[in-house]
């Protein structure tokens, strides 16, 4: 649909002369006074070529879309038949593309300014990254890099170039491979990351995997910082008597060494830290002499728990203020809260920490996901689809 504009003395010369100009078919939108000028502007709308086109392609899909179906329904589908059918089917995928490039032939006057012009082919998947979060710089790199490396006969097909969009953004991301204590040796985890971002489940999560979900059962232990939160103690104190996982609890940090020997007899030793606002640092300071002071043989490997529904710019804040703990691994939850993961991609770009796990909703154990840059790319380009990880 075109807009245009026509001015008058009175609403009715101005709608004359927007119908002298462009025809009785025009649409009245809008009638409004230009102030101290007594002077009246119209706004019409006036359908278009391209929008004609774009009608008569649409209507070419819908009936080829019902060639379709009843070759489908036909119960003696020979030899012949196939051929018409695989010939419907293509015929289809290239007015469904000439569709889309209908839709954005205006796209080089809307396009951000970027190192290189962006082609219409690109300006759909450009357009769905960009309002699913991801950081503007990144986005460009991803384009630059295509047309530098994407031979122009791919570009043809839109299918072809979803999936070498796929391929670059699982790339993008640096994911660390569950791996399992070796003989002999136990993992210690402990999560950190805000108030509010889902740790204790998550801890539950863990615990619940590792104990009952692998091909071993291994021997959980868990250790809990938050007693400024009595709620979540209590909560997790219910999940171990549930699962019969043995529980310390940790008031100073000297307790720290002794609470982590005390489940020495563990393969894992998950711990609960407090939540914190990532500007807390007096909360921060005591998670890292818990650190400092452990004496044991242990390393314990750092993970920042974040939500994925918050802003790259925001990611990045926590992440620079929980660095201080020399975080180790990322986890993202709260994936079934959020339409847009562009965050996660550039962020994860950005500092190359590798991401373990992804929580996906509220349920123990299922709910919880072995990070994957397939997955992440699938949630990116097609929406997250609970049950499909």
């Amino acid at each position: 649909m075109k807009v245009l504009t026509f001015r008058g003395s009175t609403p009715s010369q101005a709608l004359q002369r927007a119908k002298f100009e462009v025809g009785d078919e025009c649409m009245l939108i809008e009638t409004k006074e230009i102030e101290k000028h007594s002077i009246y502007e119209v706004i019409v709308a006036v359908k278009n070529d391209i929008e004609d086109e774009n009608d008569d392609v649409l209507c070419k899909i819908s009936n080829m879309a019902k060639q379709l179906s009843d070759v489908r329904d036909s119960s003696d589908e020979d030899a012949k038949k196939s051929r018409e059918l695989n010939e419907i089917k293509s015929e289809i995928t290239k007015l469904t593309d000439k569709v889309n490039l209908i839709q954005n032939m205006f796209w080089n006057e809307k396009a951000p300014d970027t190192q290189s012009q962006i082609p219409v082919e690109f300006a759909e998947i450009y357009r769905l990254a960009l309002q699913s979060g991801m950081d503007l710089k990144h986005l460009d790199s991803i384009m630059n890099l295509t047309l530098r490396y994407m031979p122009s006969s791919m570009r043809e097909n839109s299918s072809i170039i979803k999936k070498y969009f796929y391929t670059l953004l699982r790339k993008m991301v640096p994911i660390k491979e569950e791996n399992t204590p070796s003989v002999g040796n136990k993992k210690v985890i402990m999560l950190v990351g805000p108030t509010g971002v889902g740790k204790t489940t998550s801890i539950a999560k863990l615990a619940a995997r590792y104990s009952y979900l692998m091909q071993k059962k291994y021997k959980v232990g868990l250790v809990v910082l938050d007693t400024y939160r009595i709620g979540a103690v209590e909560q997790l104190m219910q999940y171990a008597r549930m699962m019969k996982l043995g529980i310390e609890t940790v008031v100073d940090p000297p307790e720290f060494s002794n609470a982590l020997n005390s489940l020495k007899y563990c393969d894992y030793i998950l711990i609960d830290t407090m939540g914190s606002s990532p500007y807390d640092k007096g909360k921060i300071e005591k998670i890292y002499e818990c650190l400092d002071t452990n004496e044991t043989e242990y390393d314990v490997e750092v993970v920042l728990v974040m939500s994925s529904s918050i802003k790259y710019e925001d990611l990045k804040i926590t992440y620079e203020n929980f660095s201080t703990l020399s975080i180790d691994t990322i986890m993202f939850t709260k994936l079934d809260e959020t339409t847009g993961f562009g965050n996660i991609f550039s962020f994860a770009y950005e500092i190359q920490k590798p991401i373990n796990y992804f929580s996906v909703g509220q349920e123990v154990p299922e709910d919880l996901v072995c990070a994957s840059g397939d997955f992440l790319a699938k949630c990116l380009l097609d929406g997250f689809k609970k049950g499909s990880e």
